[in-house]
């Protein structure tokens, strides 16, 4: 006999009311804030000057009459601020970041008292004094912003050994960069650039994970390490007070290096041949410094995987490095502002003209002025034109003829017939 659809509907019916009934019954779980992080929280926005939290900010909008990380009891949203579930029904912040709104104020003010606490930006304001001992407590932290702010002190040695990037640049931090930073063993990028940092650049071969530096603008000084760091990718120590040379180790130690930058130091001697056959070197820029000397390498850099190099304003004698007429991805090179003498190589002034290859670039930019070259110029590069897409420039040579039809000869502008026979050239 087949079932009585008046059954089937009653059946429905029941079914559908208890689900219903339960549905309605169940209790939403709401997530909170752990206490303590709320209560730092609210200690750190007193400690910011009222009169730096302008409308519209987003320490503005930071409301304790609700839940920070429960985005569900209410419209307001707590701007800055992200948290993470750790434990059932309990959230605890993760982050804090605020917008560059001109916020001052001292950090010491506050307990920093968030153990799970992995980001903490708070670049471009006006805080002041010291790092706080404090951040001691920030266990988790994997990335410390404090950039462009008005922060002094030393650097403390009682960072978090968690952290993987570390901003301190453009503040009034003085002092050493302590070897004690050999303990951040997590450590990606360091940026200390811009402040009054001094002393000698520690050796930091310990930190395996670091790949980026940035200690530029500062008063170090003493000599570059007798090594760095093995994945290290960029190095940049711009207008300090190095002396000496560049150790050959410091070059072959760092496989992975894209880029060195050391201009504006007081650098001398000889540039290691070591820097013309690296794996993986793309950008040298050494310009002004005290650098006598270019040696060549044993291949002349035919294996070389640089792209740019500038050694300008140094004190560098000897004919042109011809060798870097054959290094297949140099685009860019700067040499003006030195003492080089002697003819322009031919293959300089063939690359120059060359027509881009697989593997091999022509010269974009070729920059000679200033020193005291002579002879006549290469004959491929009369047939250049301006606005050909090649920079060159030979003004300031003793050059036989560099007429102002000649675009790079910098309106035909040479040195005086007397200078350059009273200049001694010193060749290697």
């Amino acid at each position: 006999m087949l079932p009585n659809p008046l059954h089937f509907f009653i059946i429905i019916t029941i079914f559908s009311s208890i689900f219903c009934f339960h549905a309605h019954s169940v209790t939403v779980t709401v997530t909170v804030t752990h206490w303590e992080d709320i209560q730092s929280l609210k200690q750190f926005k007193n400690s910011v000057d009222s009169d730096s939290v302008s409308p519209g900010s987003c320490l503005s909008s930071w409301d304790f009459t609700v839940d920070p990380c429960d985005s569900l009891s209410g419209e307001k949203f707590t701007c800055g601020i992200r948290c993470d579930v750790v434990i059932s029904g309990v959230s605890r912040v993760t982050e804090l970041t605020l917008d560059r709104a001109g916020y001052s104020g001292s950090l010491a003010s506050s307990s920093w008292n968030l153990p799970y606490l992995q980001t903490l930006d708070l670049t471009s304001n006006f805080f002041t004094g010291s790092i706080p001992g404090s951040f001691s407590k920030l266990t988790r932290l994997q990335r410390l912003s404090l950039s462009s702010n008005s922060l002094n002190g030393s650097i403390p040695d009682s960072l978090p050994d968690s952290l993987e990037e570390l901003f301190l640049d453009n503040n009034n931090f003085h002092g050493p960069i302590s070897q004690t930073f050999n303990y951040l063993r997590n450590l990606n990028r360091l940026e200390l650039q811009g402040n009054q940092l001094s002393g000698e650049f520690p050796e930091l071969s310990q930190l395996s994970n670091l790949s980026f530096v940035d200690v530029s603008n500062n008063a170090i000084s003493g000599y570059l390490p007798a090594s760095l760091p093995g994945n290290l990718v960029d190095l940049t120590i711009r207008n300090c007070s190095l002396q000496g040379n560049i150790p050959a180790s410091l070059v072959n130690g760092s496989v992975y290096l894209q880029v060195l930058d050391l201009s504006y130091n007081n650098l001398t001697g000889s540039l290691p041949p070591e820097l013309f056959t690296h794996p993986s070197l793309q950008q040298l820029t050494l310009e002004h410094n005290r650098f006598r000397w270019v040696e060549t390498p044993a291949n002349w850099g035919r294996n070389s995987e640089l792209i740019a190099v500038d050694l300008g304003n140094n004190e560098i004698h000897g004919f042109l490095p011809g060798f870097m007429g054959w290094m297949p991805r140099l685009s860019a090179l700067s040499l003006e502002n030195n003492k080089f003498t002697g003819m322009i190589p031919t293959q300089y002034a063939v690359k120059a003209v060359a027509v881009a290859e697989e593997g091999v670039a022509p010269f974009e930019r070729l920059l000679l002025g200033g020193n005291y070259l002579l002879g006549l110029i290469p004959g491929p590069l009369l047939r250049l034109r301006s606005g050909s897409g090649v920079t060159i420039r030979l003004g300031d040579n003793c050059l036989y003829e560099c007429p102002e039809s000649f675009y790079f000869c910098g309106g035909g502008v040479q040195k005086s017939l007397m200078e350059c026979k009273t200049f001694t050239p010193v060749i290697p």
